[in-house]
C-alpha cells in the first residue's frame, strides 16, 4: 500500500534529476510545465476565448466543453457572491482566463499572478486582445509569499491553483492577511478521498502528480481544518463532482484519440518530458475520478 500524506512532494524523479527539490525548484518545476504546454492546452483543450486550464461544469443546459469552461467561472463567482465592485486577486491565474472573464463580463478590477514570466505575457497579450487592459494587471509572485500589503482585496480566486502548493496552510495564511475584513475566498480544485491506496492505484496518482506539476493533494476535511486554522469562518463546500465528471470524459477521449500523434512525435524526439508527462494525465485522471479516489469542489469562506 501506498500513503499520500500532507506537505511532501509525491510527484516521481521522471521529470527531473533530484528527488528532493527546493521550494524555489518546485516552482521552477511548475513553471516550466505551463511554458512547455502552453500550446498544447490552446490545441486539446481551450481556446483564446475561453483561456481555460481546468475543467468545466456541465449542467442540464450545457451543450458544448466551451461553454462548460465559461459556465466554471460564473459559478465560482455566483458562490462566491462577488460584486464588480470588487477588488479580486487571481491566485494562480494561468494565461488569464478567470481574470479576463471577470474584467470583461462584469467590470471587476483584477490583479493576477503566476509564477511564470511567459504566462503573465500571454495573459497581457490576451486582456489587450480582448479590450480589458485596464481592468487587469498581470505580475509574477509566488501566491504563498506575495508583495502586496495587508488588507489589500475583497476576494482572493483560487480556480485549479492551489493544488500546487506544497504547504496548503501557507496560501491560506498569505490569503487572510491580504483580504480585508468581510474579504471572501472561492478555491476549487479536486481533494482526494482516503490516503491509502493501492500499488495500481498509485501509479495513476503520481501520473497526475507528475503530469500537472502537483506535489500532493489535500482532502475535504482537512483542507476544512486549514481555513478553521488560518481564522476563516463561514466555511462552505459544494461538491461539483457530478458536474465535472463529462470534463473528465472528454479530456480521456480527446488524449485517446490523441495518442498516436503523441507516440509519434515522442519518437521522433519533438516533445519534452513536461509535454509528454501532460498527455499522460489525459488518461490517468479519468480513473481518480471513475474510482471515486478523488472528488472535485468548491470552497467558499469568510475573513471575519
Amino acid at each position: 500500500m501506498q500513503y499520500l500524506e500532507p506537505n511532501n512532494d509525491y510527484r516521481s524523479s521522471t521529470l527531473r534529476k533530484d528527488t528532493e527539490l527546493s521550494a524555489d525548484k518546485l516552482k521552477a518545476d511548475a513553471e516550466k510545465h505551463y511554458d512547455d504546454c502552453y500550446h498544447d492546452y490552446l490545441f486539446a483543450w481551450c481556446n483564446k476565448e475561453n483561456l481555460a486550464l481546468h475543467y468545466g461544469y456541465w449542467d442540464k443546459n450545457t451543450k458544448s466543453h466551451h461553454q462548460a469552461l465559461i459556465n466554471k467561472n460564473q459559478v465560482l463567482y455566483d458562490l462566491a457572491n462577488i460584486s464588480p465592485t470588487d477588488h479580486v486577486l487571481d491566485a494562480g491565474c494561468g494565461i488569464g482566463g478567470s481574470s479576463i472573464w471577470m474584467a470583461k463580463q462584469h467590470g471587476n478590477q483584477m490583479t493576477a499572478i503566476t509564477i511564470s514570466r511567459q504566462q503573465t505575457e500571454y495573459a497581457a497579450q490576451h486582456a489587450k486582445r480582448q479590450g480589458v487592459a485596464d481592468k487587469t494587471d498581470f505580475q509574477v509572485s509566488d501566491f504563498c509569499a506575495t508583495p502586496f500589503q495587508d488588507e489589500s482585496f475583497d476576494v482572493i480566486w483560487g480556480l485549479e491553483s492551489v493544488c500546487h502548493a506544497l504547504n496548503k496552510g501557507e496560501f491560506l495564511k498569505e490569503a487572510f492577511r491580504l483580504l480585508r475584513p468581510g474579504g471572501k475566498i472561492v478555491i476549487c480544485d479536486g481533494f482526494i478521498t482516503r490516503r491509502e491506496f493501492s500499488d495500481d492505484e498509485w501509479q495513476d496518482i503520481v501520473t497526475c502528480l507528475n503530469g500537472w506539476a502537483v506535489p500532493n493533494l489535500c482532502s475535504r476535511d482537512e483542507f476544512t481544518q486549514l481555513l478553521e486554522q488560518k481564522h476563516f469562518s463561514n466555511i462552505l463546500y459544494k461538491d461539483i463532482t457530478a458536474e465535472t465528471l463529462p470534463s473528465a470524459d472528454y479530456m480521456f477521449k480527446v488524449a485517446k484519440r490523441l495518442k498516436p500523434v503523441q507516440m509519434l512525435t515522442q519518437w521522433l524526439g519533438l516533445r519534452s518530458k513536461a509535454q509528454t508527462a501532460n498527455f499522460k494525465v489525459g488518461i490517468a485522471q479519468h480513473r481518480l475520478f471513475t474510482d471515486q479516489l478523488v472528488e472535485y469542489g468548491i470552497f467558499t469562506a469568510i475573513k471575519p
